[in-house]
């Protein structure tokens, strides 16, 4: 009997600790193998295998042509994020941003990530060129919570560096 309630009690004792967020421990590159980093998978689950660099990243955007796409997966550092959703976000491209979206509008990043010391992305999907129109800068400048100022001041259509997001790990 003492066997039975005890056999009992570990299998509880497994399944109440289980986690519910999925997240992927990986080996910080040139650090000990033994010290992980913890990331929050949004999306379709991804690994951290084959991510480039940004620099990398930025030398294959020079590349992409307006109406071309690319498969690509990349690491970066969250710049902005939409503050009414979470539905997008701007990611360090060296000099320039990435406007990144999510695939079929499918899930969204923490609104507070910009604003994190862990603000590391690591994204998968497809890379793009756009040329964003008034209107949709606008839009955008809105989300983000510009001043109305600063959106009238938004006149002539832009060059965009653009990413649809399939699946994203955010450091935590």
């Amino acid at each position: 009997m003492r066997r039975i309630l005890l056999i009992i009690a570990a299998v509880a004792l497994v399944f109440s600790c289980k986690n519910t967020e999925e997240k992927q421990e990986t080996a910080i590159a040139g650090e000990d193998a033994a010290q992980s980093v913890e990331y929050t998978s949004f999306g379709e689950e991804i690994s951290m295998a084959d991510a480039m660099s940004y620099e990398a990243a930025a030398e294959k955007y020079k590349t992409i042509k307006p109406g071309d796409t690319i498969n690509m997966k990349f690491k970066s550092k969250a710049n902005s994020v939409c503050q009414k959703k979470g539905c997008w976000m701007k990611v360090a491209m060296g000099d320039d941003e990435v406007m990144v979206t999510f695939k079929d509008y499918g899930f969204f990043m923490p609104k507070n990530l910009a604003e994190s010391d862990l603000n590391e992305v690591v994204m998968n999907g497809k890379a793009f060129v756009s040329e964003m129109s008034v209107e949709e800068q606008r839009h955008y400048a809105e989300d983000a919570g510009k001043s109305q100022e600063e959106i009238d001041a938004i006149t002539e259509v832009k060059r965009t560096l653009s990413f649809e997001a399939d699946g994203v790990l955010v450091k935590m």
